[in-house]
């Protein structure tokens, strides 16, 4: 399926975006959004941004002056539809939702008469067999489905894995739940997450999830979490990876009234940029690093970091699993990601892991994340921090920090890309010259 966004007044008038695949769309006076207005003063610098995951789309206003029209109704934030109609200013955008052409070849009969719009189907829970109407690129497309009751079930009490024996809950989140468990075959501690499908998903693109796992599996290093299997169940998405004996590093934080020693930041920090440089050497970008990612076993000097997740938020988001991100409980990671992963989804380089890194050293020190943000900041005001306003510098939280350190990690935080480390290796680099 596809969401295309036709530009049917202003200056862009006969313009098409068309999106195939989750991605975001800015839109404003910032000369890098996607729908760049300069000239429109009743846009904001940015004004408003799209999240597209075929067949959805969903529209978040960012506390523009001037406000953001959908069917002619200001709104903050709204779910987009098939002939919706959005305004901002002299610009309107319809937006089209569109279905799949059949894969076999049809006729030019058939792709004439063949309907526009994604087919409406009749899917069934796997868990309790509720049935509930879900959209489709095909009339006969075969789905997975959980209910929100069964999901939220399966949140606070996960049902058992073939072949393993669930010992105790680790965590929760919004995509599911960690377990430990024994690995019946072999006796071995493992560590299992569930991952919760947010709406019907097609089982191609189930297909298509297990095949970027499975790629991203093959990722060997000391300090990455080792993957051991994968598979679903009863409409469930498992993974299966080594157990670490210890805490992520938020949890080592919050054990500590909020933060931890520059010292043990940095051991963590190092260790953490020895795997990305690894990673990014063969290719790979995480897109997710945040301090609740990084598992942490042992004491300082004798610490142990190893990174989690590798490339499952992309994985997760891209093959429809997570719905919508900005609107689910998957946004706090927003805070953690750079303007460029934000106003453009697919288009992120090792530059954007640097940031994530930056965030995380930061919040482990101060115990606070680098944005400037009013009291009792929303959403629009989270994301128009990230884009407009720079970092607060470390030791103005912190003024105890070694100068050195703090420096360092306030270059991977800078906006403009070119303007970070360039690499993990380099900014793991200069973190040894300071603390050795």
């Amino acid at each position: 399926m596809q969401v295309t966004l036709r530009v049917q007044a202003g200056p862009y008038c006969g313009h098409t975006f068309t999106f195939d695949q989750h991605d975001t769309f800015l839109i404003g006076r910032n000369p890098e959004a996607q729908l760049c207005l300069p000239e429109d003063r009743f846009f904001s610098r940015n004004h408003c941004l799209l999240e597209i995951s075929p067949p959805r789309c969903y529209l978040r206003d960012l506390n523009s002056t001037n406000g953001t029209y959908v069917n002619n109704q200001r709104v903050n934030e709204a779910y987009l539809k098939n002939g919706d109609l959005i305004q901002g200013g002299e610009t309107v955008l319809l937006v089209e939702v569109t279905a799949d052409t059949p894969e076999d070849e049809p006729t030019l009969d058939q792709k004439q008469l063949a309907p526009t719009e994604p087919a409406i189907v009749l899917v069934e829970c796997l868990s309790c067999g509720r049935r509930a109407e879900a959209e489709a690129s095909v009339p006969n497309e075969r789905m997975s489905f959980l209910c929100d009751e069964c999901r939220e079930e399966q949140k606070r009490r996960p049902q058992p894995i073939p072949g393993y024996t669930a010992v105790k809950i680790l965590g929760r989140g919004g995509m599911g739940c960690v377990m430990l468990a024994r690995q019946e075959s072999t006796g071995r501690q493992v560590a299992i997450k569930t991952l919760l499908p947010e709406v019907a998903v097609a089982e191609k693109a189930m297909q298509r999830f297990m095949r970027e796992i499975d790629v991203a599996a093959s990722l060997r290093h000391p300090h990455i979490v080792q993957f051991l299997d994968r598979g679903t169940h009863n409409g469930v998405v498992y993974l299966v990876t080594e157990f670490i004996e210890g805490n992520d590093a938020a949890k080592l934080a919050d054990a500590r009234g909020g933060r931890i020693s520059h010292q043990e930041t940095a051991t963590i920090i190092m260790q953490t940029l020895d795997a990305l440089a690894y990673a990014h050497a063969a290719g790979y970008i995480h897109r997710d690093i945040k301090d609740q990612n990084i598992l942490v076993q042992g004491t300082w000097p004798n610490m142990m970091a190893k990174l989690t997740d590798f490339g499952l938020a992309k994985s997760f988001t891209q093959s429809g699993m997570s719905g919508m991100t900005m609107a689910g409980e998957m946004a706090g990671t927003l805070a953690y990601m750079p303007p460029e992963q934000i106003k453009n989804f697919r288009d992120v380089r090792p530059t954007s892991d640097i940031y994530g890194v930056g965030m995380t050293a930061y919040s482990l020190l101060t115990g606070e994340l680098a944005l400037d943000l009013p009291a009792k900041a929303n959403m629009g005001d989270t994301i128009r921090a990230i884009f407009d306003r720079p970092a607060v510098p470390l030791r103005q939280r912190v003024p105890e920090v070694p100068e050195m350190l703090a420096q360092i990690i306030d270059r991977a935080l800078v906006k403009d890309p070119a303007q970070r480390w360039q690499s993990a290796a380099a900014m793991r680099k200069a973190m040894h010259h300071v603390v050795g």
